[in-house]
């Protein structure tokens, strides 16, 4: 039997029952399984693929990883996610297994000279070399690239590289690079501009590889040029600079959602796995490790749903839906939402009772949106067992959602600024874009009411969110 799913051709699907026997399954993975000696109605015969299901029947939860396996002189790299089924009366039932990618490779064989010679084709043009890690954060550079970078060698070592170069699409919509590490493949001229000195450059780059095979990083190389992809010969002015810069961003946020969003899903995915330590015991700093990763992964989510938004906002004609809407309740839901976050930071949220209501005009689900915004900021910079309150209030023909905290506070200064795009009280503490206030404001002017802070250095901060009064 096999499942005959409208889904892209690199998505192949199947079905377990409780016990891990295969029901039905897409023809691919049918074959698959039949050469690996498995037939319907048996578990599966795919060793990693068998071990996924199992941990999710056994934990009745989802699991995901990346699982490498061996169809005859060749290896498939997969994503694979076991989703446990639970039917509407709670009863807990098989499983629903998810394949994304189904790329075809050579089995891993040292061959130095082969990687020497990719390597050579690239060193040709360049000015300067660098490398990183599997996760792109710089692991070496060449004398020149300092000068080039307009920063110290030795301590841009450990940075990942988008913090050192802003990147752009090629005419395809595509990044080099992002093609490059999802495939682990080589890649060439993708265009970036170097942040601080503002310089156009293209980088080419081939896969590392360690011992076992696995992706390492990458071997890089760069070639100066200027912003029309003629040989460089002089530094750009700062408004040549932002024009470029400009030019970059226009356009990049409408592909973001499809090139970063399934990519980063899965290494969130993986992370929280590693993490959880489902394979067997691990050493405590290497789960550290991946939840550390995990946590990255959801920053740039968040980075990337901040641009998507950005984009929008800014378009001539975005408009909102006005309709009644009832204040307190999306409140409660956006607490609802970041529930298990605040539990995690041990903090507390006092949210407006369940009877009381305050009806408003807007659209609801920007509302909620900026209501979660306001609560993010507030556990992130409230202190352990700390509360933070949400209070439902009337004032004049206003209707008000009020979100408090017991953080560090605003100084007067900085009250304005924090609203501004990319503008955070202080960058050198972890926190989001610097999108998140930006977005909100404007979220609620479009609705025809506000956002603003009442703060004060060691007295926590107020925001007030309001929405014009329904009735």
């Amino acid at each position: 039997m096999s499942l005959d799913d409208p889904v892209p051709p690199t998505t192949v699907r199947a079905t377990l029952d409780r016990a891990g026997r295969l029901i039905a399954a897409d023809r691919r993975l049918l074959s698959l399984n039949k050469r690996a000696g498995g037939e319907t109605g048996m578990p599966l015969a795919i060793p990693g693929l068998d071990t996924v299901v199992r941990l999710a029947l056994q934990l009745a939860i989802p699991v995901a990883r990346t699982v490498v396996v061996a169809d005859g002189a060749e290896d498939l790299d997969l994503w694979v996610r076991a989703d446990p089924i639970t039917d509407p009366a709670g009863v807990r039932g098989g499983v629903d297994l998810i394949l994304v990618g189904w790329r075809t490779r050579s089995p891993w064989q040292s061959d130095a000279l082969h990687e020497t010679r990719e390597a050579d084709f690239l060193r040709s043009a360049a000015q300067w070399e660098w490398e990183t890690d599997a996760i792109l954060s710089l692991t070496a550079l060449s004398g020149r690239a300092s000068a080039a970078m307009g920063v110290d060698g030795q301590a841009a070592l450990g940075r990942p590289l988008t913090q050192l170069f802003v990147l752009a699409e090629d005419d395809a919509g595509v990044f080099p690079i992002l093609r490059g590490l999802a495939s682990r493949e080589r890649f060439v001229r993708q265009r970036a501009i170097v942040r601080q000195t503002g310089q156009t450059v293209l980088l080419s780059a081939v896969p590392r590889l360690d011992t076992g095979g696995e992706f390492a990083g990458f071997a890089g190389y760069a070639e100066d040029v200027d912003p029309s992809g003629a040989a460089r010969t002089g530094a750009l002015s700062t408004a040549d600079v932002r024009s470029d810069l400009d030019a970059l961003t226009d356009g990049i946020a409408a592909r973001l959602d499809r090139t970063l969003r399934g990519p980063l899903d899965r290494i969130i995915a993986s992370a929280e796995t590693i993490r959880a330590q489902f394979d067997g015991p691990l050493r405590q700093d290497y789960a550290d490790y991946a939840a550390d990763i995990a946590n990255a992964g959801r920053h740039l989510i968040g980075l990337v749903d901040d641009l998507i938004d950005l984009r929008a906002i800014e378009q001539p004609g975005f408009t909102v839906v006005r309709q009644p809407i009832d204040f307190a309740h999306v409140a409660r839901q956006a607490a609802g939402l970041l529930r298990l976050r605040a539990s995690s930071a041990r903090v507390q949220i006092d949210v407006p009772a369940a009877a009381e209501s305050l009806m408003a005009t807007g659209d609801a689900r920007r509302a909620l949106q900026v209501l979660v915004n306001l609560l993010a900021n507030a556990i992130r910079y409230s202190p352990l067992d700390g509360t933070i309150w949400i209070r439902a209030e009337r004032d004049a023909h206003l209707a008000a959602i009020i979100v408090g905290d017991q953080g560090k506070g605003i100084a007067l200064d900085d009250q304005a600024r924090i609203f501004a795009k990319f503008e955070r009280v202080d960058p050198g503490e972890a926190g989001g874009s610097g999108l998140g206030l930006y977005i909100a404001r404007r979220l609620a002017r479009a609705m025809g009411g506000d956002v603003r802070v009442d703060s004060g250095p060691g007295l926590g901060a107020r925001f007030v969110f309001t929405l014009p009064l329904n009735g």
